[in-house]
This record gives structure tokens, C-alpha cells and sequence, in this order.
């Protein structure tokens, strides 16, 4: 790295390697840890210069490192002086131990050690760790009662996430579901020569399937694919995987069905007939199709959390949607699913595997798995994606500008003031605020500046530039 700076600086070049003078070349572990030291203290001094006496907000998260040790990494979000969002990254320190008090005093002495005000914290994110979103004695709720404005508004996206998890593991048959659907997907997708002999059975498939009109044919219809596997980080890869096994449903069962006859070691052998077992059971199917329904409707509301300008009022419309369905497909859509399960069950009876127990115990799969799979589900989404921060982060998208100022609403916002932050509001702002927020719709109503803007932030940086903040 050295020399490359060097070729492109002659003054550098002059001073350093072979030119530096003796015991100066600067290329010591120690040497150079001072010198990261150095940029690192003044990237910080600039950070604390950008924030000064503003509000700003805390993101923080541990981890454990190559060397075994607790990592907290803290990072600042604020507005600088010209109205830009920024969000930076401040600080690495290592923590003895990942209790909620220790992380709290550990952000409090490097706050206090670069001269930033405890008080002046308006928002802390998290993940969904006890220690960290705990009620009662979570980092949440201890910088909460130090600072009453720091409100804990946790990833959407990732609680959406979260209570998918929840209903596949506190449902047993579920959990085992997706266990046996992971084995499965893994082993036909492991082996580059299963691969292949599925895609050859996909392209015997389609072509039966056209010769007897049963597909539609087009541009990008019928393509020939693979399984998915799903991924711990991405819940909605779960969705994918389940996707594809379905429409691979028959290709896979043969393979399985193959392998188990021919396989090379009596390892795969004895793996492919389990999967092959797993995937023609009838609870296995019943799941297979269960979870692609709830998957369904719910990956719409995962996509819309997952964008980066996140619309909050639709996005509350759509918990409140999804929730509608996932109860109606309770109430109202046992029959229907029933039917379609027993149909894609007996599609491929029909073709020379032997019959599957079918429903003699309707209540079980009903009762036990139906029903208590989709209460769970609802019951997580009620418990995590909770009233509070959807209402303050309602109450503030008041102020979006996009669409001409449609979602601007003077009495949410002064009920944004009155609720949430009263203390950072004198008795005479209040009174007055009202009124300025007229005279501030009728301003950017009429101003050329103010108008087709996308996004609050782009809000901020245009009152900085015309003088209006």
C-alpha cells in the first residue's frame, strides 16, 4: 500500500521504504496501530463536531470476536448542519459481559468521554435480544428511564421475521416440518449428479405435462429450475425453498425414489429412502401446503418492511391486512385447503406410489396443526409489531412531503409534540405551534423549492438550504 502511494506522490516517495531514514520506515504493528489510533480520534472529533447540541440517536449491537472476546459496536444517527441524515459508525469497544447495564454504562463513558450529552439521545435500535429489548431490565428500558425521549423502535422487518420463527418452532409438527424439508432440499441439491438427473426429470415432466395440454406455454413459462435452500438470516428464503420444492414436487420424489435403488454407498442409500419416506407422508404435504399459505400472505407485508424508504401508514394497513387473511384462512378456509391437499396428495398416488394414510384423524391435522399453527402466528404478530412505535413513527410520516404533502396532518403532528415530547417544547412553542404549521403548509405549498420532494429527509436538507428550519 505503501508503494502504491508512493507512485502516485513524489513527496511521499521521498520519505518513506528505502528512503525514509533509518529506524522511520513507520511499518511497525506498533507504529501503525498509533497511526489508525490518530485518523480514528479525528474521524470521531469530526463526528461530535457534525452533531454538536442536535438530537441524535444510537444503534448498538455485540458480538464475539476471532479472539473470543465481546464486542459493542455504536453507531450515531443525526442530521448534520446542512439537513443530511448520516448515520456513522463511532466506536468498537470490547465489553466484559453482554448484561444489559454493562452495554449502558460502556455507551454512556464513550459518550461522555467525546463530550456528546446523554440527554440529547432521541432513539436507540436494537435487535431482539432480552438483554437488549427487555421490558423490564432490557438496555432499552435503562436508557429509557435515564432519557425519556429515547423511544425503541426495533427493525420491522426482522420482528416480522421473528414471529414467523416463533410459529414454526412452538408448533412441534411445524418445527419437524421444517427440519424434514431442509434434509430433503439437501439431499437432492448436495450432489451435482442428483442435480442433473433432476433437471432431466423436470424436462420429461414439462414435456409430458405439454403433450397432454396441461401447461400453458410462453416466454419464461416452464422454466427449468433447482431446489432453493432456505437461509437462517432470510426467513422469507423459507418461502422460496417451499415454493420450489412444490413445483418440483414429482421430479424430487423420483430422484429420491432412484437414489434409494441405486445410490453408490449404502449411505445415500439409506438418506434418500428417509427423505423419500419424509416427503410422501400426508403430514409432511399437509405442512408443505400450510406454511406456503401463511408464508404467502405474509410475504407481501416482508417485502414492503424490507424496503429502504419504508411508507409506515401503508405498512401499518398491511399488518393490519395480513392479519385479516391469516385469520380469515382460519375461520373460513379449512374446507377449501383440506381439498387442495388431498388433491395435490392424490396427483401423485396416481402414478404408482403406494397410498398414504390419508385423513382418518381429521381433528389432529385440523384442531392440532391448522388451527394452532395460525394462532400462534397471529398471536406473535399482535405481541411484536406492537402499538407504540407504529404509532410514533405514524404520527411523524405526518411530516412526509412526498405526493404534494398528502400525508401532512397539523393536529397528529401537535399530538406528536403534546405525547411524546413535551419537555423539548416550551408552553409558549406549543401554543404557537399550531399556527406555524399552517403558515409552514401554506409556505410549501407555494414555493417552487418545496416542491416534488420523496422523503422527510429531503424535507430537512431543503429548510436548511432556504432558511426556513
Amino acid at each position: 500500500m505503501i508503494r502504491i502511494l508512493a507512485s502516485y506522490y513524489d513527496k511521499v516517495e521521498q520519505v518513506v521504504l528505502e528512503n525514509a531514514p533509518k529506524f522511520a520506515k513507520y511499518t511497525s504493528p506498533t507504529i501503525q496501530k498509533e497511526i489508525l489510533h490518530v485518523i480514528a480520534s479525528k474521524v470521531q472529533r469530526k463526528i461530535c463536531e457534525d452533531i454538536g447540541d442536535s438530537k441524535f440517536c444510537i444503534i448498538v449491537d455485540e458480538s464475539r470476536d476471532e479472539s473470543k472476546r465481546e464486542q459493542m459496536t455504536l453507531v450515531l444517527r443525526f442530521a448534520d448542519n446542512e439537513g443530511f441524515i448520516q448515520e456513522r459508525f463511532f466506536d468498537l469497544s470490547h465489553v466484559k459481559d453482554i448484561a444489559a447495564l454493562t452495554l449502558k454504562n460502556e455507551i454512556y463513558a464513550i459518550l461522555s468521554r467525546h463530550c456528546l450529552d446523554i440527554q440529547n439521545i432521541h432513539g436507540q435500535g436494537y435487535d431482539g435480544a432480552s438483554n437488549m429489548c427487555g421490558e423490564w431490565k432490557g438496555l432499552q428500558t435503562l436508557v429509557l428511564n435515564d432519557c425519556p425521549y429515547t423511544y425503541y423502535v426495533y427493525c420491522f422487518a426482522h420482528q416480522l421475521q421473528l414471529a414467523l420463527v416463533a410459529a414454526s418452532r412452538e408448533e412441534i409438527s411445524i418445527h419437524e416440518f421444517f427440519l424434514h424439508l431442509n434434509f430433503i432440499i439437501t439431499k437432492v441439491g448436495s450432489s451435482c449428479k442428483r442435480n442433473d438427473e433432476l433437471r432431466a426429470t423436470q424436462v420429461a415432466e414439462i414435456a409430458r405435462m405439454l403433450a397432454i395440454d396441461e401447461l400453458e406455454t410462453g416466454t419464461r413459462a416452464n422454466q427449468v429450475g433447482t431446489l432453493k435452500r432456505d437461509g437462517d438470516s432470510c426467513w422469507g428464503s423459507h418461502f422460496n425453498s417451499i415454493c420450489s420444492l412444490m413445483s418440483m414436487f414429482g421430479p424430487t420424489c423420483l430422484v429420491l425414489e432412484n437414489t434409494k435403488e441405486d445410490g453408490s454407498t449404502y449411505l445415500q442409500r439409506g438418506d434418500a429412502n428417509v427423505a423419500h419416506k419424509m416427503i410422501n407422508s400426508f403430514e409432511f404435504i399437509f405442512s408443505l401446503h400450510l406454511m406456503k399459505e401463511i408464508m404467502g400472505i405474509t410475504d407481501v407485508l416482508c417485502q414492503a418492511l424490507l424496503q429502504k424508504s419504508l411508507d409506515i401508514s401503508n405498512a401499518q394497513n398491511l399488518v393490519s391486512a395480513t392479519k385479516t387473511l391469516i385469520q380469515i384462512l382460519r375461520v373460513d378456509g379449512w374446507d377449501n385447503f383440506l381439498e387442495s391437499v388431498t388433491g395435490f396428495s392424490k396427483i401423485f398416488e396416481g402414478r404408482g406410489r403406494r397410498k398414504r394414510d390419508h385423513v382418518t384423524v381429521e381433528h389432529h391435522y385440523h384442531f392440532d396443526i391448522f388451527n394452532a399453527t395460525i394462532d400462534v402466528q397471529l398471536q406473535e404478530l399482535d405481541n411484536r409489531l406492537g402499538e407504540q412505535p407504529i404509532e410514533l413513527l405514524t404520527l411523524c410520516s405526518a411530516l412526509d412531503p412526498k405526493d404534494a404533502n398528502k400525508s401532512f396532518n397539523v393536529n397528529d403532528i401537535c399530538c406528536l409534540v403534546e405525547k411524546y415530547y413535551p419537555l423539548d417544547f416550551s408552553k409558549r412553542d406549543r401554543i404557537g405551534l399550531k399556527i406555524q404549521l399552517k403558515l409552514f403548509e401554506h409556505d410549501v405549498q407555494n414555493h417552487l423549492k418545496f416542491q416534488n420532494l420523496s422523503s422527510i429527509a429531503e424535507l430537512c436538507r431543503r429548510l436548511v438550504e432556504t432558511k426556513k428550519s
